[in-house]
């Protein structure tokens, strides 16, 4: 089968596509490279396109089976300085990517959702029943596409599947590609980058939440772990599966505590750390349930936080950029 990884030059695309390969699928990796880096598509067709260039869309649409969508802006605090910006890439051109799947006739689709539809939740861990109602405009934005995908559904036939990610961390056993932000926001790279003598300090937000060490708790799962998830809902898809929403996550919460002393156990260095209040809107614990996941798709999260850290780190020695 033929699968569009729009976005594919960026971190959980780039695995998804390596991992759509190991399972017999060919992947065509389009991407305008603003988030996404050409070196991360190597290997692979690379289509240099907008998703609102509906002639590029549309002439790689037709060679396809099925689309996977990641090219999401994805900052949380840019998103509330800045919604048009977010509400223009993450919904008007996402649905000019969807018309212009059904209008060539492509009825698989995933979709690259978050845990931020959910917004604070009532309960832990979270299930896919829990109310979504997010609390920022990129997870408001994520929301409107998986409603769009429901309508899309009932009216035009199509299969999709709403993957709801949680902490994605973590690089190709290879150290080929990794993790690649301008800026980096994630936690793991930037204690490992804290372990640097010439690098800032790992800013703590908030040390007295309702946690057993006082710090924010987060499901981390590895990045290869949601790239087989993927290649898994796709086939069920092409297969004629109905259409399905599922978190990814391992159902574990690690805290922010907890990810400095991985990240000190594999690197033998100290993370150099600074601590702050808390920030506006951050949930004390945020943890998949992710028993619908393993359900339908026979999947579970594999890979312990410790891989996790090391495969992050194996990455940041090699990569182009430095954090």
């Amino acid at each position: 089968m033929k699968v569009l990884v729009i976005g594919g030059a960026g971190y959980i695309g780039s695995h998804s596509a390596r991992v759509l390969r190991q399972h017999g699928h060919e992947a065509i990796i389009y991407d305008n490279l603003s988030t996404g880096y050409d070196i991360l598509a190597k290997g692979f067709e690379l289509v240099v396109g907008d998703m609102a260039d509906v002639d590029k869309l549309r002439a790689v649409m037709n060679r396809v089976d099925a689309v996977m969508h990641f090219a999401a802006l994805a900052y949380v605090g840019e998103s509330v300085t800045n919604p048009r910006k977010y509400f223009r890439n993450n919904v008007e051109s996402a649905l000019t990517l969807l018309n212009t799947a059904i209008d060539a006739g492509v009825r698989n689709f995933v979709f690259s959702s978050t845990c931020a539809v959910y917004g604070v939740p009532a309960k832990v861990p979270i299930t896919e029943d829990a109310v979504r109602q997010p609390i920022n405009p990129y997870g408001t934005s994520k929301l409107f596409f998986e409603n769009a995908l429901e309508a899309y559904s009932s009216a035009y036939g199509l299969r999709y599947a709403a993957l709801r990610y949680f902490n994605a961390a973590g690089a190709d056993d290879s150290g080929e590609i990794g993790e690649l932000h301008d800026p980096e926001t994630h936690l793991i790279p930037l204690a490992l980058a804290a372990t640097r003598y010439d690098s800032s300090p790992l800013r703590i937000f908030g040390t007295d939440y309702p946690t057993p060490d006082g710090t924010c708790v987060r499901d981390y799962i590895h990045v290869n772990d949601l790239a087989q998830a993927h290649a898994l809902a796709v086939g069920r898809l092409a297969a004629g599966g109905e259409s399905f929403a599922v978190n990814l996550g391992t159902g574990r919460g690690c805290s922010v505590l907890e990810i400095v002393h991985a990240v000190e156990q594999v690197t033998h260095k100290t993370v150099n750390r600074v601590t702050s209040p808390r920030r506006p809107g951050d949930p004390p614990a945020l943890v998949a349930d992710p028993a619908r996941a393993e359900r339908l798709l026979n999947w579970k999260a594999t890979r312990p936080l410790q891989d996790i850290v090391a495969t992050a780190w194996k990455w940041m020695q090699r990569a182009p950029v430095r954090v």
